[in-house]
């Protein structure tokens, strides 16, 4: 099996230096990441390669990219991305917590990560119907780059979480997917949110469906909604949806220029609602099948 080249390291070392950029220090970022020390960074970066495995290497580059690392995909900056850029900053910059729901599809996740990218002491979590407090605890630390013990209890470890949060100078923290966690966990943000008011910006990301769970559960009387919904201000912050305008920015920006092909994927996208994860595929699709015709 032929191993990774030397350019291809450069590029991963160049791509874990901008990650650990987003810490306090290198070892924040170590424990952002799993497996991963901080002196294999201190090696990775400093050019000291010849004991880091190859599985070492693509551990790192899967861990520290996202949609704003591709070379081969540029971000269109479409209503929703800059309506969700605005939110973040806002929240950031006031310390205020605000819940934005978008349909699936509509570039939420890729315009969070941008923003993360760009600005310091920002906590992304991509949440799961699956979590628990404790693994809920554990996964925002590792996202903030705290080393806690994991046999400690949940509110123990969430508290060290908070403890440590307090502690950066403007901490954001965005919750994506908000809408698949749990009551439980729904109601824990409540205890969250009233040790970190004034000190945090907290983010909550989701679909629609989380304003119908909402009013559901305030209307059925059921435990801390109604406490959640006072804490984002009684109100959703509901972003503006994908147009053809916005298919053809991201056709023109990614190098399908051919007026065709371009209404083609417009007229493919306005089948499934402007979903950008469709275009995406299609894009890609005609890209290479271009390619191809051209060898």
């Amino acid at each position: 099996m032929i191993g990774l080249s030397e350019k291809q390291k450069k590029e991963i070392r160049d791509l874990l230096e901008q990650y650990c950029g987003r810490f306090s220090s290198r070892n924040s970022a170590s424990e952002s990441l799993k497996n991963v020390s901080a002196s294999t960074i201190h090696s990775v970066l400093n050019g000291k390669w010849q004991n880091i495995s190859d599985a070492m290497w693509k551990s790192i580059r899967s861990q520290v990219s996202d949609s704003t690392t591709s070379k081969e995909w540029q971000i269109v900056e479409t209503p929703t991305f800059r309506e969700v850029n605005f939110v973040l900053s806002q929240a950031q910059e006031e310390k205020t917590m605000i819940w934005l729901t978008a349909k699936a599809g509509s570039g939420k996740t890729t315009a969070a990560e941008y923003y993360r990218s760009t600005h310091k002491d920002v906590i992304y979590l991509l949440c799961d119907e699956d979590m628990r407090k404790s693994s809920f605890a554990i996964e925002l630390a590792r996202a903030a780059g705290i080393r806690i013990n994991t046999q400690k209890l949940a509110r123990e470890k969430i508290m060290i979480v908070i403890d440590a949060i307090l502690e950066m100078d403007n901490p954001l923290i965005i919750f994506d997917e908000g809408d698949k966690l749990s009551d439980n966990l729904l109601c824990y943000f409540i205890t969250i949110y009233n040790h970190l008011k004034g000190k945090a910006g907290i983010v909550f990301l989701s679909t629609n469906y989380m304003q119908k769970r909402m009013e559901k559960g305030i209307l059925n009387g059921w435990k801390g909604y109604d406490e959640l919904e006072s804490r984002i201000g009684r109100k959703f912050y509901e972003a503006e949806e994908p147009t053809a305008n916005d298919v053809y920015a991201i056709c023109m920006a990614n190098g399908v220029t051919d007026e065709k092909a371009i209404a083609g994927i417009v007229k493919d996208a306005s089948q499934c609602n402007f979903d950008l994860r469709r275009v995406d595929r299609k894009v890609k699709a005609v890209r290479k099948k271009v390619q191809l015709a051209g060898k």
